[in-house]
């Protein structure tokens, strides 16, 4: 299988379904951007992480993969003309997004109280996992963009909502566990 096709080289992209938008349509931008999140998060892994949290975030990049399979379905094509479903694949389910709930609050359990905002960074893998914290919330941005456009399925929402929470306090732990200070962010008084 050639990794080129040449369909794209004047500046469009076929949807899981065939209709063909421009690469820069929001649509593409959408699932593009959850795509980079997936990458950072393959860096996640890659750093100082503990195992338990290594396996999350490769659950994690399963169900992005799925996302970004629901994201790059034309909504007009996503049932075939006998009825099915075109994506056959498992959707992101309540039970996706409680797992993050979950994680989230074992890991608070062990932090210290947050009293103001902390500045991203102190270690590489903290700061690998802030990127990817950001990355998250741009992919936020977009997809709630398409869905007031082209709704589609909430919890895709919902999970892009949830992980952007469960990534901030993974940063957090992360910074605990490997004994970097947490700087609080004090905004400066005028003079």
């Amino acid at each position: 299988m050639k990794i080129y096709t040449k369909t794209g080289d004047k500046g469009t992209t076929a949807l899981f379904g065939g209709t063909r938008v421009p690469k820069h349509h929001i649509r593409i931008d959408s699932y593009g951007t959850v795509d980079e999140l997936n990458s950072h998060l393959g860096l996640m892994r890659d750093q100082q992480v503990d195992e338990h949290s290594r396996e999350i975030i490769i659950k994690i990049q399963d169900r992005l993969f799925t996302l970004g399979a629901i994201l790059a379905t034309d909504p007009e094509k996503a049932v075939l003309k006998n009825g099915k479903e075109r994506l056959n694949i498992p959707r992101i389910s309540s039970e996706d997004i409680e797992l993050l709930e979950q994680e989230i609050d074992k890991m608070n359990e062990e932090l210290p109280p947050m009293t103001h905002f902390i500045l991203p960074g102190g270690h590489q893998t903290v700061s690998v996992c802030h990127v990817a914290r950001c990355v998250c919330r741009r992919a936020e941005r977009l997809a709630t963009a398409l869905y007031e456009i082209e709704p589609f399925e909430e919890q895709v929402l919902q999970y892009l909502n949830r992980l952007s929470d469960y990534l901030f306090v993974l940063a957090r732990k992360l910074s605990h566990d490997l004994q970097v200070k947490e700087i609080k962010w004090i905004p400066q008084k005028e003079s």
